[in-house]
């Protein structure tokens, strides 16, 4: 990946900092995705019980895109932050609850509740207990996506990746914030695209960094409809009908086609981010092969961007796609 130029100052499009979620019946969304082992960690520790989290972190060991998937989940709980004092209280040297602590402060912090130094102070603690670990580091490029300077999202990056070169969530992170500096050219020059392509192409062939060029076309519709400087319907202004576009698209589903992971904790993200493109493309057909895969697997991003109700959104597409 070549060096990142300094970042602009752009208004800032919020997104979500996460990244996943699933919908129930009801139309709520669950940031577990598919993975019934964390769903039922979770619960436990929602009832102050926290011997299957520690359980569940023990046995994820170094795969670490999974590990930061249920880290940031179990961070998310109401009361995780207290929940984690006090497994750090009792297990000092314990690296899973030492980072389970700062990542809830950093939800925390991101929500308002909390001093943001107190959440980077944690991260930092929680990486001198696990030197490899990236998922502190995620903990501080959240922070640094939403509330740090320029420097601090490019050099935290630059850690988290130094730890592992193809993680996830770091790299959807990332682009979402270069996704915000205003376009100095053409619409299909913005240097976001550049990144991601770049990206997909260093990675092995089967990452699913190759999906990543997507994603940079949807956080660009993110920030014009939410600056003004597009509609919220990405098909009304043809985003996703330029040569690039297209052949981006093309790419990302040929991948899918060949390389799909069903074992990836956050595959439904780069699903839905398909489905989302294709769908806003007019390509109803490879459009419903992604929803007949994603299943009920909706995520709140992309189905967020331009529009108040993501469920409804994620619905009306599915439902155009397959004729229903």
């Amino acid at each position: 990946m070549p060096p990142l130029p300094p970042l602009l100052h752009p208004r800032r499009a919020r997104t979500d900092e996460s990244g996943g979620a699933a919908p129930d019946g009801r139309g709520a969304f669950d940031d577990a995705l598919d993975d019934a082992e964390l769903r039922t960690a979770r619960a436990a520790l929602a009832q102050g019980r926290r011997q299957a989290a520690r359980a569940l972190l023990l046995h994820t060991g170094d795969d670490w895109d999974r590990r930061g998937h249920r880290l940031t989940v179990l961070a998310r709980e109401p009361y995780a932050a207290a929940w984690a004092h006090d497994w750090v209280r009792a297990e000092p040297g314990s690296a899973d609850a030492a980072t389970l602590y700062a990542l809830a402060l950093v939800r925390r912090a991101l929500r308002g509740k909390d001093d943001p130094d107190e959440a980077r102070e944690a991260c930092a603690a929680a990486a001198g207990l696990a030197p490899a670990d990236p998922t502190p580091w995620l903990g501080l490029l959240l922070l640094a996506r939403t509330l740090g300077p320029e420097r601090e999202v490019l050099g935290t990056f630059a850690e988290l990746r130094r730890r592992h070169p193809e993680h996830h969530h770091a790299h959807h992170l990332l682009i979402a914030r270069l996704a915000e500096r205003p376009a100095a050219g053409r619409a299909e020059s913005h240097e976001v695209y550049d990144l991601a392509e770049s990206a997909a192409a260093q990675a092995p062939a089967d990452s699913p960094l190759a999906v990543l060029p997507v994603v940079a076309y949807a956080e660009r519709h993110r920030v014009l409809a939410a600056t003004g400087r597009g509609p919220a319907d990405p098909a009304a202004r043809g985003h996703w009908s330029g040569p690039r576009a297209r052949r981006i698209l093309r790419a990302g589903f040929d991948w899918w086609l060949e390389w799909e992971h069903d074992e990836h904790p956050r595959r439904h993200l780069d699903l839905n981010h398909l489905a989302f493109a294709l769908s806003s493309a007019g390509r109803p057909a490879e459009a419903a092969a992604l929803f007949q895969r994603i299943g009920e697997h909706a995520t709140p991003v992309p189905w967020s961007y331009g529009h108040g109700d993501p469920s409804a959104a994620f619905q009306a597409a599915r439902a155009r796609a397959l004729g229903h």
